[in-house]
């Protein structure tokens, strides 16, 4: 830095500090630019508002939101492409209706009934997909633009004024106390001040003056909305269709008689007097008391027991014992839920489990290794047992 910019820069601090502490005047813009300046930042606020809010609406889970910003940033470093999407609640439930009325089998209308409704699901998801596509490229794409050069440019420009304004008024405030701030270094300095003043004046009325832009890109967005909803209704209408006729043809069938079988394992006697079925008379040969109406099991045995064949379990655990593994040396976390490894780099376990940490990837996700695998997965899935 020049002996000119430094001695600038120490103007600045120094009217800066003499309108803090010491009480200093500064030159007070006029209020038409004033009230700009308020509008700005209030649609500055607004922007970056909208954007975090469209994205939770589009993507209501956080810990989704979490898992796939944790995953994606994990490929980036990897230098992978593959970006993992959003995991849709319709595609998730149209999943599992799908596979439950398929394990059903095909003689089950109730399952045919799921495998259609998990196929309508999975169309909703994908078209949530292209709602999410539309609001991105037509709405929030237009708002990152306004809010990453727009905005941005015009606050550059507000900053700049300000240090023109600070100089100029430093410039001043010494000539006005006898110093020797030439009337040329004071012209120079106001003329600078003047021409930030109307830089950050009129980039701000153009960002304010671009309502009909912002109107458009709120309509694209509501258009989007108003798009997904009637294709959804369709979807749903014409699910409804299918399952009201399902349901008649279900009702339709004759309801079919089911007879038990009797066990294989047990046969009744071969007394003459014995009970041979219903087309005998209710005390023909069939005496509870007696002999005649018993059921003889053949070749069942009642085993004998004695007490010494179980002397030498007495000074035994007769359940065994059960080893605990050796986690005071390593982090270990325990697992307190099932977790299924959904994509590559996940790391599945069942509620018991003892893991290994190897490291703590976010806020989020651990990394440890079980069974000689390591991979990824959720904290508040497990309980830490020795922590890292």
């Amino acid at each position: 830095m020049s002996f000119a910019g430094l001695k600038k820069q120490f103007n600045k601090a120094n009217q800066y500090m003499s309108e803090k502490i010491g009480g200093a005047k500064g030159t007070e813009l006029d209020d038409d630019f004033v009230e700009m300046e308020r509008r700005i930042d209030v649609l500055g606020k607004l922007v970056d508002d909208l954007i975090a809010k469209t994205h939770e609406f589009l993507q209501p889970n956080p810990a989704s939101r979490a898992k796939m910003s944790t995953r994606n940033a994990i490929s980036k470093m990897r230098g992978q492409e593959q970006r993992m999407l959003y995991p849709q609640p319709e595609g998730t439930l149209g999943d599992h209706m799908h596979k439950h009325g398929s394990d059903l089998g095909v003689e089950s209308v109730f399952g045919a009934c799921l495998v259609e409704a998990g196929e309508s699901f999975k169309h909703l998801a994908e078209i949530k997909y292209n709602l999410e596509d539309n609001v991105k490229q037509n709405f929030l794409e237009p708002l990152n633009q306004l809010q990453n050069k727009d905005l941005k440019e015009v606050n550059h420009h507000r900053k700049k004024l300000s240090g023109r304004r600070l100089d100029f008024d430093c410039k001043k405030r010494k000539k006005d106390k006898g110093s020797n701030v030439t009337e040329e270094e004071l012209r120079v300095a106001e003329d600078k001040f003047e021409e930030s003043k109307n830089l950050a004046e009129n980039a701000m009325h153009n960002v304010l003056e671009n309502e009909v832009e912002y109107i458009s890109q709120l309509q694209a967005f509501i258009e989007a909305e108003v798009d997904y909803h009637r294709q959804a209704l369709n979807a749903l209408q014409s699910l409804l269709e299918s399952l009201d006729e399902k349901r008649n043809e279900a009702a339709s069938r004759p309801r079919s008689e089911h007879i038990p079988r009797r066990v294989g394992s047990v046969r009744r006697s071969e007394s003459p007097n014995s009970y041979d079925g219903p087309n005998d008379g209710p005390n023909d040969g069939y005496d509870m008391g007696g002999k005649s109406g018993s059921y003889a099991f053949n070749n069942i045995q009642t085993p004998s027991y004695h007490q010494s064949g179980y002397d030498q379990y007495d000074d035994q655990d007769p359940f065994g014992s059960y080893a605990v593994p050796d986690t005071k040396k390593k982090p270990t976390v325990r697992a307190l839920y099932d977790f299924v490894a959904e994509n590559d780099g996940e790391l599945g376990f069942q509620e018991g489990d003892m893991i290994d940490l190897i490291s703590q990837v976010d806020e989020n996700w651990y990394e440890g290794s079980l069974h000689g695998q390591a991979g990824f997965f959720p904290i508040n899935y497990v309980e830490v047992v020795n922590p890292l």
